[in-house]
């Protein structure tokens, strides 16, 4: 059985490092997406301070992503390639940072309480998966060494998966 272990780490790259480790050993045998997702959510939702939404939305169309496993209040369950955060991180294929989701131009407020946001695209064989999003009611929340972390750990559930 799994326990996640308590990250005592006031620096975020040795923070992340173990949180790595965590999802490393979390996943290994496990190949289901879905399951991995929901793990990997409730790992995220759990030992990440200042959340309010941890979770997964997946590529189902060219068009459009669909709400995966998470950690939080209910979500929108559709959200269309280049709207939103998410989408805009699916259409640029890269990862996004908003300090004040408020002045994110197309924010999509599924919590009203969200004030910060990181969105990481998942990457396979040159396609977008879809993304991880997170969600926290602390504006700026986020910065480069959580993008660098989010992405590794993005990394290793796309490993484990597929």
């Amino acid at each position: 059985m799994f326990q996640a272990a308590t990250i005592n780490s006031a620096n975020k790259a040795d923070f992340y490092k173990e949180l790595c480790q965590q999802l490393q050993g979390l996943l290994h045998g496990e190949s289901d997406a879905i399951a991995n997702a929901a793990n990997t959510s409730a790992l995220m939702f759990e030992m990440m301070p200042d959340l309010n939404w941890a979770g997964f939305y997946f590529l189902k169309s060219d068009s459009e992503l669909v709400l995966g496993p998470f950690q939080g209040r209910p979500a929108c369950v559709r959200i269309a390639v280049g709207r939103g955060v998410c989408g805009t991180a699916v259409e640029k294929g890269a990862s996004i940072l908003v300090e004040d989701v408020h002045v994110f131009p197309g924010h999509i407020a599924c919590d009203a309480a969200s004030r910060s946001e990181l969105v990481v695209p998942l990457h396979h064989d040159g396609k977008i998966l879809g993304v991880i999003d997170l969600d926290s009611p602390t504006a700026a929340r986020f910065d480069t060494e959580d993008q660098a972390g989010v992405e590794a750990l993005a990394r290793i559930f796309v490993a484990a998966s597929y």
